[in-house]
């Protein structure tokens, strides 16, 4: 039961949130800003996620030899690349990763490590998660239009803050029902996590390399978003979307939908409103990037299909 229900609930919050966006937006806006693609930004952009995903297995690996569990750079890569587009497939957005790391606990290379391959995959996402949480709270000394949001959030009339209080709550609630259902515990894994986090992550010699990569691939991200941005045919300036793209982002990472649609979509309405900018183009450019995000990762399709063969 909890297995068809967790899937069933992460698909309909990520439709839900889709036509509540939807419903906030003018049709013919978020038209109008699909209106002129440039088939060369998607190019770009695609081209961009090739030393992505190899600096993301690199980080894998570097993590893994650092918990004392063996793993080749080409297999990262191409376990990496078969994660990422099971991660777009399937509901939570990180079922390709607990695919990744239960094959590599059960390979012969990691014999008596099997605890080490599922840590090396915990703390590699959570590398670049806290990455783009710092980059983030770096913008917001970068922008005056984060700066200023707070004070729009004080402005809302009652309708607008009773809808933002109710988006919340549900929200929030959906993230309950899902935690319960999931059945972590909590306690657990982070008295188990804390020792492989200190080697592999927290340690001099290995501190710096993971901070590094992790900051290289936030800014792939971030190239990414902004070639999806000119892909449309937006041109708002460069410097005035920098800033926002982290926080949508942070937001995609909350596994309560499929590859985080929806979230991503609503987050970017939203943050792009409150800076005070078109909530349209702040949706086609999300939108666009899941795309990109979803065509980037085919080549774990063929991966996938070879090894059912």
């Amino acid at each position: 039961m909890r297995a068809l229900l967790l899937p069933a609930l992460r698909l309909a919050l990520s439709l839900g949130l889709l036509a509540l966006v939807l419903l906030w937006l003018d049709p013919t806006a978020l038209a109008q800003a699909f209106a002129a693609p440039h088939p060369g930004w998607l190019l770009l952009a695609l081209g961009l996620s090739l030393p992505q995903i190899v600096l993301s297995a690199w980080r894998w690996r570097l993590t893994a030899h650092q918990l004392g569990v063996p793993l080749g750079l080409r297999h990262a890569v191409a376990e990496y690349y078969l994660a990422t587009f099971l991660n777009q497939m399937l509901p939570g957005g990180v079922m390709g990763d607990a695919g990744r790391a239960w094959r590599h606990a059960r390979s012969e290379a990691a014999a008596g490590q099997r605890a080490g391959a599922w840590h090396a995959v915990l703390i590699e996402r959570a590398s670049g998660q806290l990455a783009l949480l710092l980059v983030a709270l770096l913008t917001l000394a970068w922008s005056p239009a984060l700066q200023a949001v707070p004070l729009r959030l004080l402005g809302l009339d009652g309708a607008a803050a009773a809808q933002a209080a109710g988006a919340t709550f549900w929200l929030l609630l959906a993230a309950a029902l899902l935690v319960g259902l999931a059945g972590w515990r909590w306690p657990t894994v982070i008295g188990r996590l804390g020792r492989a986090v200190q080697h592999a992550l927290l340690a001099r010699e290995v501190f710096a390399r993971q901070l590094i990569a992790s900051l290289l691939i936030v800014a792939s991200y971030l190239a990414v978003y902004l070639c999806c941005m000119r892909m449309v045919g937006i041109t708002t300036p460069v410097g005035e979307v920098m800033p926002l793209v982290p926080w949508v982002l942070l937001a995609m990472a909350i596994p309560l939908s499929i590859a985080g649609w929806g979230i991503r979509e609503g987050a970017a309405a939203l943050v792009w409103s409150l800076a005070g900018l078109n909530a349209a183009e702040g949706v086609a450019i999300s939108v666009s990037y899941g795309l990109v995000v979803l065509l980037s990762s085919l080549p774990g399709a063929l991966l996938l299909l070879a090894r059912r063969r």
